[in-house]
């Protein structure tokens, strides 16, 4: 009898990195994490994935009209990715976003790694919509995502039986194998960030030519 597949440890050959909202409008809102921290986290876990030859699909929200341009050190580090723009809260309401997540999970890539914001908006409702309508498994990064109230954002990360959270390093191997159920607490598998940047990154809101 095989195994369920979320009992496999996530690798750079079964995954995928999906940023959500990673923009300072979106940002200023977060009280659940330290933002600068939170900011840190995003662009290690992106460096990782680069490193790990790992794919990620970026997407954003109102960029002119509300949110902002994306963090420019998230976009150093996938200088080449096309920025999908949605104009609904739900990424998965977005035929370009879900064509992207399907290109690579054509190629055994079904475990959807998400850094987003915030928590119990667009992470949730991501989670809830795409569980409903595909067989991938979802990973909430804890020390990567933020929501407006800690509260909300420990509630937002139970959806669903199919879905996980880890911390920043487990996508790499570095961190805690994230096979714990999305409900447990957040305090019991949050890891170190190893090999995330302790630098502080300036808050910039310089466009990018798409």
């Amino acid at each position: 009898m095989s195994k369920p597949s979320y009992l496999e440890v996530l690798t750079p050959q079964n995954s995928q990195v999906l940023f959500i909202d990673q923009q300072p409008q979106m940002a200023f809102g977060v009280q659940s994490i330290d933002r600068q921290v939170l900011k840190n986290n995003v662009v290690g876990l992106a460096k990782a994935a680069k490193a790990f030859k790992i794919p990620a699909t970026i997407t954003t929200v109102e960029t002119d009209g509300f949110s902002g341009n994306t963090y420019p050190e998230l976009l150093a580090v996938f200088p080449d990715n096309k920025l999908l723009e949605r104009t609904s809260m739900n990424s998965w309401d977005d035929q370009n976003v879900r064509d992207a997540l399907a290109a690579n999970a054509a190629q055994g890539r079904k475990k959807v790694v998400v850094s987003g914001l915030w928590t119990e908006v667009c992470n949730m409702t991501f989670a809830l919509s795409c569980l409903n309508d595909t067989d991938y498994e979802i990973y909430m990064v804890a020390d990567a995502s933020g929501g407006t109230w800690i509260a909300w954002s420990r509630q937002a990360l139970s959806p669903s039986p199919g879905s996980r959270f880890c911390s920043s390093g487990s996508a790499t191997g570095r961190g805690r194998t994230p096979t714990m159920p999305l409900w447990r607490s957040l305090r019991s598998i949050r890891a170190p960030m190893a090999w995330a940047s302790t630098t502080p990154i300036r808050w910039s809101t310089r466009p990018r030519n798409v």
